[in-house]
């Protein structure tokens, strides 16, 4: 039988009917009767169709050339193969790339997104037609799965690939979210492939396969909330078989990338966070801020009111700080965290609670949420609030919730927003939460910005909603005897192996207070500096975890410095490729990050508690090195960069060209 020929733009009036073609930028799919054919400047793939579905044939990389699944022989066989083609954007806020959709017959059709900048696929199973038509328009972006139904058919639900390289590393990541009940948020599994290892099923969403060689390798990434989370328990996400040499990554009603890299660790990395970038795009100015919170400090709700904030906002604008937000307790109602709550607050259902749950507190805000926030833009602040959706029902009052934070944005200008006590407990909830999020990036053009707690309760997590905003990753407070810096920097260290920084929320607290706490701990918040303690967020979204007007005169002095390089020198630094390097942070390593940006290398040194001065890293050709920001020295000799920082728990932020 010949395919049908469907597509929207670009196919050329020359085209036999048996055959097609669509392109975009550096981006092509190319099709037959029984073979798909999709690439761009990096790699190409080649997917047959049969009477189960789709086989992956072929898998190269372009530069240098490369070939990742064994020669088969060619199977003839007679299918019914339907393929269309359109430019799309994945999430809206995030970039367009070419979506093509393959259909063997009556099967479920397989979605293959193509993005310019990536070395590989992003695979989703459409929802049928009919489905589609009857869901909101605020759903369909961002979930192209019935996430209600478990998909039971695993050849059309999983992708198989059988890999050619003898010698291979697998690598398998499983993080945790809930940080409340978990401060080691990352651990990997290794396995060098050897024909009589059992088959290994796994759980998680990131899985690579890595020749031990050259370093080149696969790595899979499940956009999907972790395993605990899920609507539906599944099995396994990856089965890795050493006899067969395969590696099956199974959709299970979600979105699963296949990416390319080279370079070991890094490019795996380098990777991961291009994929997060397509999907969300960075935007200078909105992304990679500088926020306040006041809720660090411990005294809650307790001391929010226009005169207490109109301080923080002076204090804010002094220090260097982008947005000033207002955690619980700027609402008429009262939540069950509220200092005046007495056990009768309120966790879920705040509309039934109170038709004017969400409005400003009349007494709080005598003239209004518009007062403090006209303060913060004459100092050239953003301003943010505190909101938790309503999880009652499933999310049904998704579409009320969001009409109400786009009112604050349209009318007021307000467009941070910390999502907080958030329930995902079934499919019906993940979408409704999809839409709530997607009518307000619609709404805003891109421009409302989401932190997603998750430091409790059943969330989306890290892959689950990945193009909303920042994650607020974790609550530390010294009162609570519960904050150590490099604890901190441990946590975004590991995270950052796979999620983009720019897509984490890290803080910062206010180290003289609780000293008490911490007696003869080397390790104490109050044994760093102040400007250490901000180096250890700059490569991510820092959270001043503190009421800004009560800082001490020598905190801020110590603070500024850095800020005000920072903010120099961020557009370049987190535009880059960014990646940890050095050791895992415990206390005693030495550590770090770098970003290969359009300026330079930026790298961000840190010596812990070690007896070990200096430090060395290789140059990459560069001839010169200025020093940012921080203590020591750096110098380049011939193809090594040395660094030396005298004092421990101390760091230096310098740039290579």
């Amino acid at each position: 039988m010949k395919s049908r020929v469907v597509s929207t733009f670009l196919i050329a009036s020359t085209l036999l009917i048996h055959a097609g073609e669509s392109t975009y930028q550096s981006c092509y799919a190319r099709w037959d009767e029984q073979t798909v054919t999709v690439g761009n400047t990096y790699f190409q793939r080649t997917y047959r169709a049969t009477g189960k579905g789709f086989v992956t044939t072929s898998f190269r990389e372009k530069d240098p050339d490369y070939e990742w699944i064994p020669a088969a022989k060619a199977v003839q066989e007679k299918v019914d193969l339907t393929v269309s083609c359109s430019t799309q954007k994945w999430s809206v806020a995030g970039e367009t790339a070419l979506k093509i959709v393959v259909r063997i017959a009556q099967k479920a059709p397989l979605t293959i997104w193509i993005y310019p900048q990536l070395a590989g696929t992003l695979h989703a199973h459409e929802q049928e037609s009919a489905q589609r038509q009857q869901m909101p328009a605020e759903i369909a972006t961002g979930f192209e799965t019935d996430l209600s139904k478990p998909n039971i058919e695993l050849s059309s639900d999983s992708e198989c690939l059988v890999l050619s390289p003898q010698h291979l590393r697998i690598t398998h990541y499983e993080l945790m979210d809930q940080t409340d009940a978990h401060n080691e948020l990352v651990s990997t599994r290794e396995w060098l492939l050897q024909t009589n290892e059992k088959r290994l099923d796994l759980q998680g969403c990131v899985l690579s396969a890595e020749q031990t060689v050259d370093q080149r390798g696969i790595v899979f990434l499940k956009l999907a909330p972790l395993p605990h989370a899920r609507p539906q328990p599944q099995a396994s996400d990856f089965t890795v078989n050493a006899r067969n040499r395969t590696v099956e990554a199974h959709y299970t009603g979600y979105p699963v990338a296949t990416l390319l890299y080279q370079g070991g660790t890094r490019g795996r990395t380098h990777q991961l966070h291009r994929l997060q970038r397509q999907l969300r795009t960075y935007q200078p100015g909105r992304d990679g801020q500088f926020l306040s919170n006041t809720w660090g400090d411990r005294s809650r709700d307790a001391r929010i009111n226009e005169a207490f904030i109109l301080k923080e906002i002076e204090a804010g604008a002094n220090l260097g700080v982008d947005i000033v937000q207002i955690d619980d307790g700027w609402q008429k109602g009262r939540s069950v965290n509220s200092a005046s709550a007495q056990g009768k607050g309120v966790w879920n259902g705040y509309w039934a609670a109170d038709a004017h749950f969400w409005d400003p507190d009349p007494v709080r805000f005598p003239h209004g949420i518009q007062t403090v926030v006209d303060a913060a833009r004459k100092q050239n602040m953003a301003f943010g609030l505190w909101f938790g959706p309503d999880s009652s029902n499933d999310a049904a009052n998704w579409q009320k919730d969001a009409d109400h934070l786009l009112s604050f944005y349209h009318d007021i200008g307000i467009r941070y927003f910390k999502i907080d006590s958030m329930k995902t407990q079934n499919a019906t909830a993940l979408r409704n939460q999809r839409a709530f999020f997607n009518r307000m990036l619609n709404g805003s053009e891109c421009n409302m910005v989401f932190d997603l707690d998750v430091t409790a309760e059943i969330r989306p997590g890290y892959f689950g909603l990945p193009d909303i905003g920042p994650l607020f990753v974790e609550n530390r407070y010294s009162d609570f005897h519960s904050y150590w810096p490099h604890q901190t920097l441990r946590n975004l260290w590991q995270l950052s192996q796979v999620v983009d920084p720019l897509r984490l929320r890290i803080e910062l607290l206010n180290n003289q207070r609780n000293k008490e706490k911490y007696p003869n701990d080397p390790l104490a918040p109050a044994a760093y500096r102040a400007d250490t303690l901000f180096a250890i967020t700059l490569f991510a979204n820092p959270l001043g975890w503190f009421e800004v007007s009560n800082l001490p005169a020598a905190y801020v002095q110590e603070m500024k410095p850095i800020i005000a390089a920072w903010k120099k020198e961020r557009p370049h630094l987190h535009a880059g490729k960014i990646a940890p390097i050095g050791e895992i942070p415990d206390g005693i390593a030495w550590t770090g990050f770098e970003s290969l940006a359009d300026t330079g290398r930026y790298l961000l040194l840190f010596r812990e508690l070690n007896t070990h001065a200096t430090f060395e890293l290789p140059a990459q050709q560069a001839t010169h090195v200025t020093v940012l920001a921080g203590r020591g020295t750096a110098t380049i000799d011939r193809t090594r960069l040395h660094i030396t920082i005298p004092e421990t728990l101390d760091y230096l932020f310098v740039l290579l060209n």
